[in-house]
């Protein structure tokens, strides 16, 4: 019933979707020249034979699965992929990112017409559903037309938990649809089933199985040169909310190291003006890296408001909070920090990581701080303490390895469904 009187209401709503969109794209947040993408209309032809539909919603979750697209397309050459999110950003990376065999769509908005139109332009044999975002219709029109639909790398937080248990009818048809249904640890697991989800398993986490985020080693060296004998520390990916905590850390810090630079980069690039505004109101000088600026010896802030290039930032400074943890958004993923032997500070709210955190924790590779008022203690104690950086950066790094394998492990568990798209490729170019 109640997922009837969805499908009625998104139907019907389809005309305010349409200007919620043109709305959005005023604001930056669509793409004006790929906006009929969000409405199903595809602006790629279809690449011929069997194509798999990977969906991934944002920049964390798609960069999270790279290594998965490239293990298929290494395994299953002969399957395209089509591979859809739902932000800009996200659709600039991918841009960057995708090997050959694959194209980038935006996701069509949950509206039945829509998603009609999607899959009756690209005809998936298979569907990919990376980590979350359970569209009622998009999934319900899926299974009714017998693609096999697996969901990989599962998360979902314990707010998100919280509402779905709310919305049980609703979110159970869609659950149970996959198979598998592959989740990032076992409490994700349980969550997953106590909805309704059939087919749950605990595979690993896909962060743990991902390569070193990379960086031009051409203007590392030139950054390195400009921040040389500078004491430096990074705020990687922070959400808004936490730039005035990082510029009241900074002038603290300041008053005990001479010099000090503090990199800042923000986890949508677009809010550097406004980061940067923060920190001249609090008599910063303040640099960002979008207008073609590197840091001089007057730079408090260095903003590394660019795209793609966190990996850069993650080794130019030892020490490093990561962002989106002292505002309840849930944290950003540390392993990709850990990987390139940083040495890292945690806010209290790192929900979205609740089997990372307390391993990093309980290892050493972390410290966890209670609130923005510990932020700068706990930076002062690195900057302080080269030996405290080396001994954390290899306790973090050591977790961040341990978790190989479950590219392969995933690659084993979705083999029922590619396989046979691979095979009878295979068989289409024997005859």
């Amino acid at each position: 019933m109640i997922e009837t009187l969805y499908r009625g209401l998104t139907a019907a709503g389809a005309p305010a979707l349409r200007l919620w969109l043109q709305a959005r794209q005023r604001r930056g947040k669509e793409d004006p020249l790929r906006l009929d993408e969000r409405m199903g209309v595809a602006s790629r032809a279809r690449p011929p034979g069997a194509v798999v539909w990977m969906h991934a919603a944002s920049v964390g979750e798609a960069l999270s699965v790279m290594p998965l697209v490239a293990a298929l397309r290494a395994r299953w050459p002969a399957v395209s992929i089509v591979f859809t999110s739902g932000t800009v950003t996200s659709a600039r990376l991918m841009a960057e990112r995708l090997p050959p065999g694959c194209v980038h769509q935006y996701a069509p908005v949950d509206v039945p017409a829509w998603v009609d139109r999607f899959l009756d332009h690209w005809r998936p044999g298979a569907v990919l559903w990376i980590e979350s975002e359970f569209w009622p219709n998009t999934i319900a029109a899926i299974r009714r037309r017998r693609i096999p639909l697996a969901l990989v790398n599962a998360r979902m937080s314990p707010r998100s938990f919280g509402r779905w248990r709310l919305a049980a009818p609703l979110i159970r048809p869609p659950l149970d649809a996959f198979a598998p249904c592959l989740a990032q640890d076992e409490t994700i697991a349980a969550r997953l089933v106590a909805l309704g989800g059939s087919a749950v398993s605990c595979l690993g986490n896909l962060k743990f199985d991902a390569e070193p985020l990379p960086a031009d080693p051409d203007e590392l060296a030139r950054l390195q040169s400009a921040l040389a004998g500078r004491p430096a520390w990074l705020a990687a990916s922070i959400q808004p909310g936490e730039a005035p905590a990082v510029i009241a850390a900074h002038q603290a810090l300041a008053a005990r190291h001479r010099n000090l630079i503090t990199l800042v980069v923000p986890r949508h690039p677009q809010r550097g003006a406004d980061i940067a505004e923060v920190a001249r109101s609090a008599g910063l000088s303040a640099a960002r890296r979008s207008e073609g600026t590197r840091p001089d010896a007057a730079t408090d802030i260095y903003l590394g408001d660019t795209l793609g290039e966190l990996g850069l930032f993650y080794r130019l400074a030892k020490p490093v909070f990561i962002g989106g943890s002292l505002v309840p958004h849930g944290g950003q993923n540390p392993l990709e920090a850990a990987r390139l032997d940083t040495a890292l500070v945690l806010g209290p709210q790192m929900f979205n990581f609740p089997e990372v955190t307390p391993v990093l924790l309980a290892a050493g590779g972390a410290e966890q701080i209670a609130d923005a008022a510990a932020l700068a203690p706990a930076i002062d104690r690195l900057l302080s303490d080269p030996a405290l950086v080396a001994s954390r950066a290899q306790a973090a790094r050591a977790i961040a390895d341990s978790g190989r394998g479950t590219v392969e492990r995933v690659l084993n568990a979705l083999d029922p469904l590619l396989a046979p798209l691979a095979g009878k490729e295979a068989d289409r170019a024997r005859a």
